[in-house]
């Protein structure tokens, strides 16, 4: 059997095993998604969020809201699902809360309303929710394949594939073991090796720097974990930050570590430059001993981390525009009410996402070494194994 013959069967029998494992542990969720709809639970108790079209503008005018002047709307709806599918119901649009000025509904729009009965002359009324995206999240999408291909061609759509089985990893296996009461942390390293893995050896083949890559992203994912209980204790934060975590502990049935919660979220916000980084230093060691293949462990090991130094640089530089990026509402906040930034970063929340990036980093950064290190000792030992074949 060939050498590409048994890349193919090695990355057919990698996919295949992992895909089978997902299904397995992911059946009790998928059984919950498929039944019936008076099976499910629902919030309120006689409303529902259904998609809805508008037919006609009743009327429309100028209405002031809070210190913001703006258009409010009376719209003509026809429900297209659930128990008033097919009704018709008029909406007040605007009147309410503050709207951007293109929220402006117009005929044949499809928005998200609430349904409910009122308790006083029990007829149904209807509340703009928000639009509905789909279709345009579904055409951004198609652009985003295009493009990825056009430029990556099949190694592309091999990315593409493992970044969708990665959103498979965290939609079916670890948000449903994390709720139903497992370890948050466990959980999270587990589900992030198995799609890592496979991923890797998707796009990458299989090939000793793929391995190589694997191997120290197991490890650096363990390390990364370690760091995170570490400092999250140290910091003495509990997970209670995020006002998410209210809702989610009075709706959950099981009881949940909402520390475990907040230790997942930064090992798996840490995933795509763990993966970015420990690639690109495994690849750089292969490149540089086929360039030169006298090179020691000390020299292969120097040259290499010269490049990883400047990819971490680079790394700091994305990480916290990243997060500067997401914070921008919080910070603009904190500027106009003249927030002391030294008494606000006590504040948990604010404390989760400055600890949520240091400790992700620490990780990404001791994954460069690790990784260098590892990638030295396969290329050598694979050389090695030539020269003794040879002789």
């Amino acid at each position: 059997m060939d050498s590409d013959r048994i890349v193919k069967v090695g990355t057919v029998i990698i996919v295949t095993a992992a895909l089978v494992l997902l299904s397995f542990v992911a059946a009790p969720y998928i059984m919950g998604i498929l039944k019936p709809a008076s099976e499910q639970t629902t919030v309120g108790y006689t409303s529902e969020t259904v998609r809805a079209e508008v037919l006609n503008i009743q009327e429309e005018g100028q209405t002031t809201v809070g210190k913001q002047e703006q258009t409010f709307q009376i719209v003509e709806i026809e429900i297209m699902e659930g128990e008033f599918k097919h009704s018709h119901m008029f909406l007040e649009f605007g009147k309410n809360q503050v709207m951007p000025e293109e929220y402006i509904l117009k005929p044949g729009n499809e928005i998200l309303v609430t349904v409910g009965i009122s308790p006083l002359d029990n007829t149904p009324s209807a509340f703009f929710i928000d639009f509905v995206r789909g279709k345009a999240l579904l055409w951004i999408f198609l652009l985003f394949a295009i493009i990825t291909f056009i430029i990556g061609s099949w190694t592309g759509m091999r990315s593409l594939l493992g970044m969708m089985l990665g959103m498979g990893v965290i939609i079916l296996f670890i948000i449903p073991q994390i709720a139903s009461g497992a370890n948050p942390v466990v959980t999270s390293i587990i589900g992030s090796a198995v799609f890592l893995t496979v991923s890797l050896y998707l796009v990458y083949g299989w090939r000793a720097m793929t391995h190589s890559a694997v191997i120290s992203m197991l490890v650096s994912l363990i390390l990364t974990g370690g760091i995170s209980i570490f400092v999250v204790k140290l910091a003495r934060l509990t997970g209670f930050g995020n006002e998410n975590m209210m809702f989610l502990i009075q709706q959950s049935e099981n009881l949940i570590d909402m520390r475990g919660i907040l230790l997942a979220g930064i090992i798996i916000g840490s995933l795509g430059v763990l993966d970015d980084l420990v690639v690109g230093q495994s690849s750089a060691v292969f490149q540089l001993s086929e360039a030169n293949a006298d090179l020691n462990f000390q020299d292969l090991f120097q040259r290499a981390m010269i490049i990883g130094r400047d990819h971490a640089a680079a790394s700091v530089n994305t990480l916290v525009l990243a997060y500067a990026g997401e914070s921008l509402p919080m910070l603009l906040l904190f500027h106009i009410t003249n927030v002391n930034l030294g008494m606000a970063i006590n504040v948990s929340f604010i404390a989760e996402e400055i600890v949520r990036a240091l400790a992700g980093t620490i990780g990404l950064f001791l994954s460069i070494p690790i990784s260098t290190a590892l990638a030295c000792l396969w290329v050598l030992r694979k050389f090695e194994i030539e020269k003794t074949e040879k002789t």
